[in-house]
């Protein structure tokens, strides 16, 4: 498969604009089946796909719904949807796979005497593919506009579509669903979609829970993933009654838009639903994604990677655009709306549980802000750098660049490196608007200064995983803020993140 740039011809999108506001249908236009251009990806949706022009953007996009509301009244049996879906798995998951393999080298190499918090091999190197005949210097030599006019963006620098993008929701990795089936007999695998991206690029699992109040005791999760079977073990006399309280609803399930009890749902027995735990394992994460609830038309909505709740009594905003202002905010948003794609009609008949502001959510609130960062023995005590006496000469170095040249510290500044802010990268200057396995690739807008403490736990990176190592994400940021690093700089750089 191959993902194509639609061309906007002004003639077309006024004639379309033009009928649009006189009521009409928006024209279906065929999705171009050119060969591939130099520097293109794979993924274009099927050659049925349809795009629709939409007069509000002068863009094409896939044909979305004509409505940001799904249909309620589902008349086809669950039999025959379950049937139908299961048997487009394959194709799907096909499609995606295509697209991984053309943008990445998803081969497992992993450093030497560098591993997560609890032993996990780190992946190392530069997966992101380059077009033919291109070097990373050569690229990052060149300006936006002539990388956009040449169409040598990176594919693995493009957005990164969900693997099922016409209907999204909660996918999550094999091993999560594994575990969650042998310690409480719940199914979270979905009939028409799976997980995509290989095991050794996700964080460790289960993940190590460091906690600001007991730092002496290390992991108190004793290297098992807490569920509701042994919350109460693992917790009672660590915590008080009322963080172990909110820990207990943060492990309990609550229906969401594809596991519930309804006709419409994608799992083959009804759900009593997913937890918050779900994603944020052991409040960290296990790579688990969805798609973003506040953004239409679908083609438009972005695949969120879960980013790790490690440090989050020191963070002042809250979702990947979203700008929630608080913990309890987050918490209480997820559930209301995140769970069922922002759509308060589906919620209700799918049976969303509304959390107490005072009560429940301020509890789960509490035990989460208890969440610390893994230990960083190089850094510092107050300022939280390096420490020269225990630092290597290529960490120091990487350091300077940091701080320096690199840039990094305008966005990501210690003690927890991040400035608690949103930026807009403009990554729209690099390539025109781009159809991607029905994902259109156009501005992000402003995004989350995610903490880089602990970051070497937290594979892949970007908010929607489309950097599979820190070499990716060097590269990436060398790229988009134009700054023209040696490749013993980003080495540097590397070694240096790697011990925050």
């Amino acid at each position: 498969m191959r993902l194509s740039h639609p061309s906007l011809l002004l003639g077309l999108i006024f004639a379309a604009g033009a009928a649009c506001s006189a009521g009409m249908p928006g024209q279906a236009i065929a999705e171009p089946q050119a060969g591939p251009k130099p520097g293109a990806a794979a993924g274009a949706a099927s050659p049925d796909a349809a795009l629709t022009l939409d007069p509000r953007l002068g863009l094409l996009a896939p044909g979305d719904r004509k409505t940001s509301y799904a249909p309620v009244d589902i008349e086809e049996p669950f039999a025959q949807i379950m049937k139908r879906l299961s048997a487009e798995k394959s194709g799907v998951m096909r499609r995606q796979a295509d697209l991984l393999a053309e943008r990445y080298d998803l081969a497992n190499r992993s450093s030497k005497g560098v591993t997560m918090s609890r032993g996990k091999p780190i992946q190392t190197g530069i997966r992101v593919k380059l077009p033919a005949g291109v070097t990373w210097s050569a690229l990052a030599g060149m300006t936006p506009a002539e990388i956009k006019d040449k169409k040598l963006w990176p594919a693995g620098f493009f957005p990164l579509p969900h693997a099922k993008q016409g209907e999204g929701g909660m996918v999550f990795p094999k091993i999560h669903i594994t575990e969650i089936k042998k310690q409480e007999g719940r199914d979270l695998e979905r009939f028409d979609v799976e997980f995509d991206l290989p095991e050794h690029f996700i964080p460790e699992f289960p993940p190590p829970i460091f906690l600001t109040t007991r730092p002496e005791l290390g992991d108190v999760s004793r290297g098992q993933l807490v569920t509701t079977q042994n919350f109460f073990e693992l917790f009672d006399g660590i915590l008080n009654p009322k963080q172990l309280d909110g820990l207990r609803l943060l492990v309990s399930q609550f229906p969401q838009q594809q596991f519930n009890q309804t006709s419409d749902r994608r799992s083959a027995k009804p759900s009593l639903g997913v937890s918050c735990f779900e994603c944020h394992a052991n409040g960290h994460s296990n790579a688990g994604f969805h798609l973003v609830g506040d953004i239409r038309p679908q083609s438009h909505r972005r695949r969120i990677d879960t980013p790790s709740l490690r440090g989050v009594n020191q963070q002042r905003l809250f979702g990947s655009q979203r700008a929630l202002r608080s913990i309890e905010d987050f918490t209480e948003f997820e559930q209301r709306a995140a769970y069922f794609d922002g759509d308060p009609v589906i919620a209700q008949k799918k049976g969303v549980h509304f959390l107490d502001r005072g009560s429940e959510v301020q509890a789960m609130a509490e035990f989460q802000e208890l969440l610390d960062f893994p230990p960083a023995p190089k850094l510092r005590v107050l300022d939280r750098k390096l420490d020269p006496k225990l630092a290597t000469p290529e960490e120091m170095r990487g350091q300077e660049v940091f701080f320096g040249k690199g840039q990094c510290a305008s966005c990501h500044p210690a003690p927890i490196y991040s400035d608690n802010f949103m930026h807009d990268l403009r990554t729209e200057r690099f390539f025109p608007p781009t159809l991607i396995n029905g994902r259109l690739a156009i501005a992000d807008g402003a995004i989350k200064t995610f903490p880089l403490r602990g970051i070497k736990d937290s594979p892949p990176y970007l908010h929607d995983g489309r950097l599979l190592t820190l070499e990716d994400t060097v590269e990436f940021f060398n790229l988009v803020l134009e700054l023209k690093l040696s490749d013993q700089e980003k080495s540097d750089l590397v070694a240096f993140m790697r011990v925050l």
